[in-house]
């Protein structure tokens, strides 16, 4: 049989017998596929093709059966297609639809039983009329007894099978529950790690996030606090469960005892066996004694001690078989011992699967109480935060007015100073041309001073008059030019070059005052009224026509301009 083989014969015996059906268990792993085209054939030691079958049987699988998973079940071969007896050696083939071979069984034979052990004599309690019992002696073949022994043995082998295949499913149901409660585990503590994410994305924008969470680190000691006491109630649990688990070691030491007492139980019989052969040796000396008594009935002697002879072989073959079914029982009584120390083993990782559930579903709870809190807490925070924020908004909102109220006070200052700056532009510009005015017609009063002290110098005295009258039409004149320039600006410059006109139009001589010295001013009006004087009364002494021709020529000689 191959190491890595996807079927396995179990049980397979070194003799049958060809008169009762023979049963052939196997075990199909998760790694066989199975198909309703599979089949068992028995095929003589030595061949070479599928095709030299003695007899098969389908390959059955029990009810409920899905692919993948292991099974054990057993095929049925009935007595009439079986091989006669021989001393030819079989075994026992798997093959499956597709003709592949894949599992082989060890080699066994088809051998008739003995005569004298064909038959099995045992004795049956019945009760009586009387209330007695009565003992019955059942002759019964040996196949069929040590059959219906195998079969009792093959039943008890099934139902500690079933119940570890049901311990099996239950521990892969309870692992499965473990995983799916683990996976929504795992989602709802995604989801909770998604919020609280968010919130602490959230409480990050605050300014008072030191302060809350040094009171969320509290928070955090309380409930590590509270786990570790739950971490405590679970190794009591753990401590309980231990308990429970001495408690099973304790059973198992009762079917330990309960084996010791049937070991006890085959001693007894032992014990008969010894006693039977002791009143053999009764018999034997009894056959003794009627020896001596008849020793004329030689031939019946004889035939009787061929009849010890024989009862002595079947003693010895009775001895054989007591052996061997003591052998075979010490071999299912280990087989069942291992079966159990399975069992409790598989009891003990049960019982840590459901410590370790426990305390992930303890762990769980823990954690989802802990991330409930903090994000109620933060739930909390989030809504002081949404109301300062509130708060700041409308504050925010209200500076914002302000500003806009501001900024538009702001840009109206602006155009109101822009406006003043280009007045004040304009108005410098005005200035610098009256202060350029000034200058020039400071230059051309001195000038003109300078003409009139020369006419003065000339003239004398009595020319005076008419001086005056000519340095007053010329001023009159620059006054015209001032006002024309003055025009060409703005309303703000025209009055005040207006205001420098005005100025400017006084007595020429009040120039000629401020430069000789400290005379007082004379009014203009004075002046006129005395300039009009000569033009009027005394035009006829000033003005000689002789006298101004020569003037006029001096004075267009002269550098005025």
């Amino acid at each position: 049989m191959d190491k890595q083989s996807a079927v396995v014969f179990r049980n397979v015996g070194q003799l049958y017998f060809p008169q009762i059906r023979v049963e052939c268990h196997y075990s199909l792993t998760s790694e066989h596929r199975w198909s309703s085209n599979d089949w068992i054939g028995i095929f003589q030691m030595g061949w070479s093709s599928v095709k030299q079958y003695h007899t098969y049987t389908w390959a059955l699988v029990p009810e409920g059966y899905t692919e993948g998973t292991t099974v054990d079940y057993c095929a049925v071969f009935q007595a009439s297609y079986l091989p006669r007896p021989s001393a030819v050696e079989y075994q026992f083939v798997y093959v499956n639809k597709v003709g592949k071979v894949c599992a082989r069984s060890r080699p066994f034979t088809f051998c008739a039983p003995k005569p004298l052990e064909e038959l099995e004599t045992l004795k049956e309690e019945q009760d009586g009329e009387d209330g007695e019992e009565e003992e019955l002696l059942l002759v019964i073949p040996r196949a069929q007894l040590l059959q219906s022994r195998l079969e009792q043995s093959l039943k008890k082998q099934a139902g500690l099978q079933k119940a570890l295949d049901e311990a099996k499913k239950e521990a892969e149901t309870e692992t499965e529950t473990s995983k799916r409660a683990r996976l929504e585990w795992e989602r709802e503590r995604q989801a909770m790690k998604e919020e609280i994410t968010e919130l602490r994305d959230n409480l990050r924008q605050s300014c008072e996030m030191l302060k809350r969470l040094e009171e969320k680190h509290t928070d955090i000691k309380y409930s590590q606090e509270i786990q570790i006491s739950e971490l405590r109630k679970l190794v009591a649990e753990k401590g309980e469960n231990q308990q429970q688990v001495q408690e099973l070691r304790d059973e198992v030491k009762v079917l330990a005892d309960r084996e010791e007492q049937a070991n006890m139980e085959l001693q007894r019989l032992k014990e008969r066996v010894k006693k039977m052969s002791s009143q053999m040796k009764h018999d034997e000396e009894k056959r003794k004694s009627l020896q001596v008594e008849i020793e004329a009935s030689a031939a019946e002697v004889q035939g009787l001690q061929e009849q010890l002879e024989a009862s002595d072989h079947v003693a010895e073959a009775l001895r054989k078989e007591l052996r061997d079914l003591g052998t075979q029982r010490n071999h299912t009584h280990a087989e069942l011992h291992q079966v159990r120390l399975q069992v409790a083993q598989l009891t003990l990782q049960l019982s840590d699967q459901d410590l370790a559930l426990r305390e992930e579903r303890a762990t769980w709870a823990l954690e989802r109480e802990a991330y409930r809190h903090a994000a109620e807490i933060d739930k909390k925070k989030l809504q002081d935060l949404s109301c300062e924020l509130q708060r700041k908004e409308e504050w925010l909102q209200e500076e914002r007015t302000e500003r806009d109220n501001l900024e538009a006070e702001l840009g109206r200052e602006k155009m109101v100073l822009c406006k003043a700056k280009g007045e004040l532009q304009e108005l410098k510009a005005a200035l610098r041309k009256v202060q350029k005015g000034r200058e020039q017609e400071q230059l051309h009063k001195q000038d003109l001073v300078t003409c009139i002290r020369q006419l003065e110098m000339k003239l004398g005295i009595g020319q005076e008059t008419k001086i005056k009258q000519y340095a007053f039409n010329a001023s009159l004149q620059i006054l015209q030019s001032e006002r024309e320039l003055a025009h060409s600006a703005t309303p703000r410059s025209a009055s005040s070059s207006f205001f420098l006109e005005e100025s400017s139009t006084s007595n020429p001589t009040e120039t000629l005052n401020q430069s000789e010295g400290d005379e007082p001013p004379v009014d203009s009006q004075g002046e006129k009224t005395q300039l009009s004087k000569p033009q009027t009364g005394e035009g006829k002494q000033l003005i000689l026509p002789e006298l101004v021709n020569p003037v006029l020529s001096e004075l267009a000689d002269s550098p005025m301009w």
